[in-house]
């Protein structure tokens, strides 16, 4: 597999390549690459992505600016474990 198919965001299925083009095509911050691509948006809320997205947007050499880390949300809400198994009390 070649860099340019390499998919950072597993939920959302965006590419290695994307995410370079739109950063610098827009001069991107994290957040702004995330909100762009929809990378980190998707159900595991960025916990596998969100450091590779962060990494790329603080090493464009184009980006000058402040960089502003995404922010971490949990997926969707928690949920007990009885809920899971579906035991009733």
């Amino acid at each position: 597999m070649t860099e340019d198919k390499m998919i950072v965001c597993r939920c959302e299925e965006v590419t290695y390549k994307e995410l370079l083009e739109t950063a610098d095509k827009y001069d991107c911050s994290a957040r702004e690459l995330k909100l762009r691509t929809r990378a980190g948006m998707g159900y595991c809320g960025g916990r596998t992505c969100r450091n590779m997205v962060d990494k790329m947007a603080s090493t464009m050499e184009s980006n000058k600016r402040t960089q502003t880390t995404l922010k971490y949300q949990p997926p969707i809400r928690p949920i007990r474990f009885g809920d899971l198994g579906g035991h009733e009390k």
